[in-house]
């Protein structure tokens, strides 16, 4: 995509309709965020977990990403998919790839069987303050930007932004020795900069929310920092949407896996 390698996940048999899993978009994101759900259904049904550019094993270069480069290595990755099986998967996203992945059934109809949204972006009533030059130039300075990645991810950093997520300091633990060794590989802070200045967010995604036909299924947690979800109830009507509110932080299949 764009020139740059894109990783993902593959196992389960051959038959039957594929699942496609995308992790959210933070200072270290990765698979490892979807893995418990592409370890239950990997043995039932084709399961896959794309890595985003510049997370997990994906390339990491020091380039500029943004919602567009997202949605077409998400685009890319259904193309995969496509030449693979003769169904179309369907698709979960955590947080923020949910809008690369509602714009991408928007602008390719029929890519996707069904979408589900977990704990996503897009809803809330805050608005959306636009991507920030000057706050991605001042990260990037030559002079400090390796350090400040460094402190956004030490270890005590990615226990306090999980518990945030979490609501509560039962985190798990696997998650958070993985995100510090993400962190810790070349270029990793190049997209998390992005991410920070605001590049990857879509100002108009809840109009690509509305224009959603296939079915939808939003469901998000009730604790922790991500639990507006104001925008939601405009879609409780509609036929092709359920919306599900879960005793959990934005993570819910970490929490309740079986019931998830």
């Amino acid at each position: 995509v764009d020139g740059r390698v894109v990783s993902f996940y593959a196992d389960g048999p051959a038959d039957g309709r594929p699942l496609l899993l995308v992790h959210s978009v933070n200072a270290a994101g990765s698979a490892y965020e979807v893995k418990p759900i592409y370890e239950r259904y990997c043995s039932a049904r084709p399961v896959y977990a794309l890595e985003l550019p510049g997370f997990g094993f994906s390339d990491r270069p020091d380039a500029p990403y943004s919602w567009r480069g997202m949605t077409d290595a998400l685009l890319a990755m259904l193309g995969e998919i496509a030449r693979r099986h003769a169904t179309t998967p369907d698709v979960l996203t955590l947080s923020l790839s949910s809008e690369f992945a509602a714009r991408a059934a928007v602008e390719r109809p029929g890519a996707m069987h069904s979408l589900a949204l977990v704990s996503p972006t897009g809803f809330s009533r805050r608005r959306f303050p636009g991507a920030s030059p000057r706050v991605l130039a001042f990260l990037r300075f030559p002079l400090w930007n390796r350090a400040v990645f460094r402190l956004l991810t030490t270890r005590a950093s990615i226990r306090y932004f999980l518990r945030r997520t979490w609501g509560s300091r039962d985190i798990d633990e696997a998650l958070a020795d993985y995100d510090w060794l993400t962190a810790r590989q070349p270029g990793a802070r190049h997209v998390a900069y992005h991410f920070v200045s605001g590049y990857l967010f879509s100002p108009d995604i809840f109009d690509f929310y509305q224009r959603l036909e296939l079915p939808v299924w939003l469901a998000h947690g009730t604790r922790g920092d991500f639990v507006d979800y104001a925008k939601a109830e405009q879609m409780r009507g509609r036929p092709n949407w359920r919306l599900t509110v879960l005793e959990t932080g934005a993570l819910p299949h970490f929490e309740r896996r079986d019931e998830f």
